[in-house]
């Protein structure tokens, strides 16, 4: 491969995905290293005044500032750009940045924004507090309810923001079906696509206009970095995005950008059998917590309201899942008798994680708003890892025994 050939999207376009994931972005330096250089760089310098000057006017290319562009940063949001399907990326610091800067970087006082109710605390913080503190009427509708989403638009709706399968109840959209509605009506649609990554889900592929990650959690896969990205048309990223950016700076470090890099590499591999796992772990699962008088909350199981859609619209389910027990008390025996197992409110980790949502990552929300999105009390969130599926069901099955199921 040449030089440059990586950021020639003439040539990776036509290359499979995990092609894609290993050589995507890659643009080598004058030294022509294997694995891509990593630029910790702040400002660059010029040979020339009019070269300054034109690059600020964005009459010629190249680099001005890192908060703007970053050789490192760069080939990253290329290779996330690719996978994705998508014309262009720009990363983020962390998750949060790039799901914040999605809807503010378009969203003023007066417009509307309608939203799913099951999200991660913090997307449900931004809908229910921080945009109406800027004049941004919000609604929360039922993710699986098609209906909803039509009843909710209004004259001033300008987005749908949702994520599928959502985090931790495992709510799986309809993505036609809502893109269609919102393409129908002039909405944009900001899909968190967090749970799924572009190896098993893309949503762009059934209309989503714009698409944001956590990118610690499996483009990462190995608990090591915060980041975070957006894909979108080139037109909406430069014109809407970039603008924010540039002026606000939730922008990610060339060293983090440099981990992502390198753990795409594995992505497709990790988060297929990563899903295989879970599924199996799921059968080993959903017999007990049913006896138990609990339910299993798995897109990868036929006991899950929208199985067939979320088959149909993802190459597989997924690492991660949840499942009820009757108290928070049960909840808790379960984790303190794992051995294998690490209590962790992260996902998409290489390791085996579980939590406890209502008590980390919804805890902020409070106790009407979670029983609103059905966090309960007992409700358990399992990352599954790429340990052997015989030790983490071998650890399962004594953590329940341990708590009497």
């Amino acid at each position: 491969m040449k030089k440059t050939t990586g950021m020639d999207r003439a040539t990776t376009r036509n290359w499979r995905p995990a092609t894609q994931a290993v050589r995507g972005g890659t643009w080598r330096s004058e030294h022509g290293e294997t694995s891509e250089a990593m630029f910790l760089t702040s400002g660059y310098t010029y040979d020339d005044a009019q070269t300054v000057a034109d690059r600020f006017a964005g009459e010629a290319e190249g680099m001005t500032y890192s908060r703007l562009q970053n050789p490192t940063v760069a080939m990253l949001e290329e290779r996330i750009a690719l996978l994705e399907g998508a014309e262009a990326c720009r990363a983020q610091a962390s998750g949060m940045a790039a799901m914040t800067a999605a809807l503010l970087c378009q969203l003023s006082a007066g417009d509307h924004c309608v939203a799913a109710r099951a999200a991660f605390g913090s997307c449900r913080w931004l809908v229910d507090h921080l945009l109406p503190r800027f004049g941004i009427e919000t609604t929360v509708v039922g993710s699986a309810e098609n209906e909803q989403w039509e009843a909710a638009i209004r004259p001033n709706t300008k987005v749908f923001f949702f994520e599928t399968p959502a985090n931790p109840t495992l709510d799986v959209v309809d993505l036609k079906f809502v893109c269609d509605l919102a393409k129908a009506h002039g909405i944009t649609t900001v899909v968190d696509n967090a749970f799924a990554s572009p190896a098993l889900q893309r949503p762009m592929e059934f209309g989503a206009d714009v698409v944001a990650y956590s990118a610690t959690k499996l483009m990462d896969g190995q608990g090591r970095v915060l980041a975070g990205a957006v894909c979108g048309t080139r037109e909406w990223i430069d014109e809407v995005l970039l603008p924010f950016q540039r002026n606000t700076g939730p922008n990610i470090s060339p060293f983090n950008a440099w981990v992502v890099h390198k753990g795409l590499e594995t992505l497709t591999l990790r988060a297929h059998h990563q899903s295989r796992s879970a599924v199996a772990l799921g059968k080993f699962l959903e017999p007990r917590v049913v006896k138990a008088g609990g339910h299993m909350r798995h897109p990868g199981l036929p006991s899950h309201p929208r199985h067939n859609l979320a088959l149909a619209q993802m190459e597989a389910t997924g690492p991660i899942f949840a499942f009820d027990v009757d108290t928070r008390e049960r909840a808790f025996a379960i984790l303190d008798a794992l051995e294998l197992i690490d209590l962790s409110n992260n996902i998409g980790d290489a390791r085996s994680l579980m939590c406890h949502p209502a008590s980390t990552t919804h805890a902020n929300m409070g106790e009407e708003a979670r029983a609103e999105m059905g966090v309960t009390e007992g409700l358990l969130r399992i990352n599954v890892g790429l340990e052997d599926i015989e030790d983490i069901t071998e650890d399962m099955d004594r953590a329940l025994k341990a708590a009497g199921i």
